[in-house]
């Protein structure tokens, strides 16, 4: 296939980039539907000039549909976004990162998908596609998902669908709340999972991070204790990784607190820890739910975290992070690849 691409390449230079605006576009019709051309540019980072002729040409093709409440996508459209899937994994190159992310970090399984989340929305979309693919896949009937938040685990749930091999599964939060926007919340997360899967969830209604004191009041609380024994003893973990500073100050981290983590060089947090680039823990605050101890008990640990601007959180969270399956994009793969991450 490489091989044909190139012959192609030599007959149009420009065919690669085409065939990857056009997937772009028609992946955030698709995930985003119905959708103006306005905001079709902004998700894609095109111009409306550029949107506008490339919809044309997808209309008249047959793959979307154009309406006065905005776009769709086709069922053939939909067909061809699905076979374009692999093929731009093969001829991006993305196959051979997964290979090569897989030898360099310490996690079993690498699945790569094409984009920057930094820039295009709908690339952490279908980094969330990917892990809904894997849990059909994998996942044990009635399985315990344990999520946790952030705006990767939001754009999850907005693709989330039923899964097959999960029957009533339960949906629950992997730690209490960081006071951010509700649908960015584990809790809202893992209620929206558990309605687009068919299952059921529990909440944990606890603020993070927390003083000792309140933290030993609340683990004491029956109603908290039982929904934590689920989750410590959840199937599956999906979590993301956070640039240090930028989970500090949405902790509203005090300023103490917080030139300790300049100090120390803290470049990574996941679970509440913060990790300098040699990936040793450099802080850690009190929160109610997982805990990185609590890892190696769970049969199935995913992290997804994407976008050039985390490949330094990343490659510094799996010095000695736990993960069965990392899910990442193309612009973070290339940046740890390198080694220009840490």
């Amino acid at each position: 296939m490489k091989a044909l691409m190139e012959m192609q390449k030599k007959l149009y230079p420009d065919i690669l980039h085409v065939i990857q605006q056009r997937y772009s576009i028609l992946s955030s019709v698709d995930i985003f539907q119905p959708i103006g051309r306005r905001s079709l540019a902004e998700n894609t980072n095109t111009t409306e000039r550029v949107v506008r002729s490339e919809i044309s040409f997808l209309h008249k093709q047959g793959l979307i549909d154009v309406t006065s409440k905005g776009m769709h996508i086709t069922k053939e459209g939909k067909l061809v976004l699905e076979q374009l899937a692999q093929f731009m994994k093969e001829v991006s190159g993305l196959t051979i990162m997964e290979k090569q992310l897989e030898q360099k970090l310490p996690v079993q399984k690498v699945m790569v998908v094409p984009g920057d989340s930094d820039v295009y929305m709908w690339v952490k979309q279908e980094m969330g596609k990917a892990c809904v693919s894997y849990l059909k896949s994998r996942s044990k009937p009635k399985g315990t998902i344990a999520v946790t938040g952030g705006t990767t685990m939001a754009a999850l749930s907005e693709v989330m669908t039923p899964l097959a091999s999960i029957k009533n599964g339960l949906f629950l939060p992997a730690r209490g709340g960081l006071g951010e926007n509700a649908e960015n919340q584990a809790n809202s997360i893992a209620a929206e999972m558990a309605g687009k899967a068919h299952g059921t969830y529990r909440q944990l209604y606890v603020p993070d991070p927390l003083s000792e004191s309140s933290y030993q009041t609340i683990i004491k609380e029956p109603a908290i204790l039982e929904v934590l024994e689920r989750i410590k003893h959840s199937d599956v973990v999906i979590h993301g990784i956070g640039d240090a500073l930028t989970m500090a100050k949405r902790r509203k981290t005090t300023s103490d607190v917080l030139e300790k983590l300049i100090s120390k060089q803290a470049v990574s947090e996941s679970f509440g820890y913060y990790f300098d680039t040699r990936g040793d823990i450099v802080h850690k605050v009190r929160t109610v739910g997982i805990h990185l101890e609590d890892l190696p008990s769970i049969d199935t640990v995913i992290t997804i975290a994407g976008g050039k601007s985390k490949a330094t959180a990343i490659a510094s969270y799996f010095k000695h992070g736990e993960s069965d399956l990392l899910i990442t994009d193309e612009a973070a793969a290339k940046e740890i690849l390198r080694g220009t991450a840490l």
